[in-house]
């Protein structure tokens, strides 16, 4: 497999100074037209052993989402269709007349699923196991990610730092760290409504009502913030909100162990619930053997403790388990979510298959190399083995909002074509948005033959636009469309119209005599 792919990108590229260079003349109109100049596209069209359209297809480039594919192509073969992600409270302490004699330990495990209801869920199976009263502290365990706060000292990616899409995962991930506000006008008084309900957390608003319109609300938002008085949070939104107006979003506003912990607490006493400590993040691991009551997680984060007085082994209490990986790739390529790839990314450097439990952690690394580092190794690991040139390849977090991550158009052509080759094709192809149909490709190219067949990874920042997928031609013939283009010429839909009509001329074309035949794979 590995050669024949090998030999497919290598005559794709030494046909970048040839004849099919040439872009097509819907394309290359548009561009000229939009004042995108030739040498911001790479563009790479594969149909079975043909090249039909090569453009800078070497250059390496920045690839927005598109940059995904990497990630849940490698994540699909390398961790499997069952590996889940998981999360688990745990204890070594004994429970006497319904009190737990020590410490609670929430240990995250990359679950991608874990929300309020699976919250709630694990903390009622405590209360069915008979405990009310927690005697120590409840102990937040990230160590599954190194460092444990990804998310620690990074700037805001853009002016929107409160978005969803810059929602920075770390292992004990709860709700995406978002909190659902409605905001609701009537007349000049602006109600305010916060979900979860978290323990000592209020919202209020210094927002200005004024006369607009309803649906351009967001015009007057500004970045909300919080203020803290002791325990007390409170977080506050600016602005300017239009009268008689309502509205919902959603706003990741508070650190993550904050939310986590006022959130474990409003859940725990609402179920009748106490605690004697605190809730706190756990200290530096020491190597040390689970009692086997629990394999789920069992790694060198089984105690946490001093260096003194270590704590016992722990026992599985309750647990959360994701869903299925091929489940969260289509949540993560059709609706391009951010965060969940970046939690699959990490996953890549922090988990293996496991058949049994869907996932363990890896064993500890000697170098010592952080959670990225060991992802990106993985991702280079898999390219190399299905014969895919990593020169040019730049990876970051794995999802594509960087501004440093980089590709070729033949390296992402390789990785489709790798894709159509898995045992898991079905459930890669089942992740990638369809045209005119869902997710990110949802109202493009309703007009084409392309609409309801082309399944396609959009990608895009500022200055950056690009595709990538499969496009059937005009007789059913699957073709590889890779396209970006890095420029500042293609907002304002500039550059979606360019990619559009490349689709729009690949689903097109017939089954014409090829352009340039590739040689045959070396199957020795």
């Amino acid at each position: 497999m590995s050669s024949s792919i090998k030999s497919f990108i290598l005559a794709a590229l030494l046909t970048a100074g040839s004849a099919h260079a040439t872009l097509p003349e819907p394309v290359a109109a548009l561009m000229q037209s939009s004042q995108i100049p030739p040498e911001a596209a790479g563009v790479l069209v594969l149909r079975g052993d043909s090249v039909l359209v090569s453009h800078n297809a070497a250059q390496s480039m920045q690839p927005a989402s598109t940059m995904k594919l990497f990630t849940t192509m490698t994540a699909l073969e390398q961790l499997g269709p069952v590996f889940r992600g998981r999360t688990e409270l745990r204890s070594g302490a004994e429970v006497v007349n319904g009190v737990l004699q020590g410490d609670l330990i929430l240990r995250g495990g990359a679950d991608a699923d874990f929300n309020e209801d699976a919250l709630t869920h694990m903390l009622q199976a405590l209360r069915s196991q008979g405990i009310r009263k927690i005697k120590g502290d409840i102990v937040i365990d990230r160590q599954l990610f190194q460092p444990t706060r990804p998310d620690a000292g990074q700037p805001p990616f853009d002016e929107y730092p409160w978005a969803y899409y810059n929602v920075i995962p770390n292992a004990a991930l709860v709700n995406t760290n978002l909190l659902k506000v409605e905001m609701r006008s009537d007349g000049d008084k602006l109600s305010l409504t916060m979900l979860p309900a978290l323990d000592n957390v209020s919202i209020r608003s210094d927002m200005k009502l004024t006369n607009t319109a309803c649906a351009s609300w967001e015009n007057g938002w500004r970045t909300p913030d919080y203020t803290r008085k002791g325990e007390r949070i409170e977080v506050v939104l600016h602005g300017t909100f239009p009268k008689d107006c309502t509205k919902s979003t959603s706003i990741n506003v508070l650190d993550s162990q904050d939310y986590l912990a006022r959130l474990l607490l409003s859940e725990w006493r609402q179920l009748g619930g106490s605690l004697s400590g605190e809730v706190r993040e756990a200290q530096a691991p020491q190597p040390a053997a689970d009692d086997g009551a629990a394999p789920a997680l069992a790694s060198a984060t089984a105690r946490l403790a001093s260096p003194v007085a270590p704590q016992p082994a722990t026992r599985l209490l309750a647990e959360h388990v994701s869903r299925s990986l091929p489940e969260i790739m289509r949540d993560t390529n059709k609706q391009s979510d951010n965060t969940l790839a970046r939690t699959i990314f990490l996953s890549l450097g922090s988990l293996e298959a496991d058949p049994m439990l869907g996932s363990k952690p890896l064993p500890p690394d000697a170098s010592g190399a952080s959670t990225p580092m060991r992802a990106e190794t993985a991702i280079r690991g898999w390219l190399q083995q299905h014969g895919i040139d990593g020169n040019g390849l730049i990876l970051d977090n794995g999802s594509g909002l960087s501004r440093t991550e980089r590709a070729t158009p033949a390296q992402l052509a390789g990785v489709l074509q790798a894709g159509l080759k898995s045992l898991w094709m079905p459930e890669f192809l089942s992740s990638l948005p369809i045209a005119a149909t869902d997710g990110t490709m949802r109202r493009r190219l309703k007009d084409s033959p392309a609409a309801q067949r082309a399944r396609l990874k959009t990608g895009s920042l500022k200055g950056v636009i690009a595709i990538a997928g499969y496009v059937p031609d005009a007789n059913n013939q699957p073709c590889i469309v890779v396209a970006i283009l890095n420029d500042e010429h293609v907002a304002n839909g500039a550059g979606r119209a360019v990619l559009d009509a490349l689709v729009d001329w690949v689903a097109r074309q017939g089954g014409a005599t090829a352009q340039a035949p590739l040689p045959p794979p070396d199957n020795r």
